[in-house]
C-alpha cells in the first residue's frame, strides 16, 4: 500500500536481515574501515559492517545512541539518510568503473516507525542490473536509476524507506 506522496509503501512487509551476506576481500574491509574513519560519514554515527569483495552487497548500521538520538529519544532522521546516501552511488561507481559517471540525483525519504534501537539497510546490486546499464548507455548517453533501500531493526520490521535515483552517463 502507497499512501504518500512519494510513492513509498508506508506498510511494508518484514524484511529480515540477511544471514549469510557474500564474503569481503581484503580490499573491501580496507573500504569499509576508510568509509568509517571518513569524517563525512562518521558524522551521522553510522558504520558501514560489510562489503561484498564485489560490491553488489553493502551492509549498514544505525545504532542507538547518543550520537544518533534526537530530542524526542528516537534515531535522528539525518542520521538516517545520511547513513545511506553515499551508498548506491559508491557501488555503481565501484562496479561500473572509471568509463561512467555516477551521481546521486534525487532522494525521497519515509519514516515508517521510530527507531529506538540499531537499524540496519542492505543495498544489493544484482549483475543483470549493472549489465542493463552497461547495455543501454553508448558513448555520452545517459539514464536515471531508482533503487529502494529499507532501514530495519533485527527483526525486519521496516523504519524508513528511501527510494534514491542516480543518473549515470557513460562517459566515452
Amino acid at each position: 500500500m502507497s499512501d504518500s506522496p512519494t510513492g513509498v509503501d508506508r506498510d511494508p512487509e518484514p524484511r529480515p536481515l540477511r544471514e549469510d551476506p557474500p564474503a569481503e576481500s581484503g580490499r573491501t574491509r580496507l573500504w569499509r574501515l576508510g568509509f568509517n574513519l571518513l569524517p563525512a560519514y562518521r558524522g551521522t554515527g553510522a558504520r558501514v559492517d560489510h562489503i561484498a569483495a564485489d560490491w553488489r552487497y553493502v551492509r549498514i548500521r544505525v545504532p542507538f545512541n547518543w550520537r544518533t538520538r534526537n530530542a524526542v529519544g528516537t534515531i535522528f532522521g539525518g542520521s538516517i539518510y545520511g547513513a545511506i546516501d553515499p551508498v548506491y552511488m559508491t557501488m555503481l561507481r565501484r562496479i561500473l568503473g572509471d568509463g561512467f559517471t555516477v551521481w546521486d540525483k534525487s532522494a525521497a525519504l519515509e519514516f515508517i516507525e521510530p527507531g529506538r534501537e540499531a537499524l540496519y539497510a542492505e543495498f544489493d546490486l544484482p549483475t543483470a542490473e549493472t549489465e542493463a546499464i552497461r547495455d543501454a548507455l553508448g558513448p555520452r548517453e545517459s539514464t536515471d536509476r531508482e533503487y529502494l533501500v529499507s532501514l530495519v531493526d533485527e527483526e525486519g520490521a521496516v523504519h524508513a524507506a528511501c527510494e534514491k535515483t542516480l543518473y549515470v552517463r557513460r562517459d566515452a
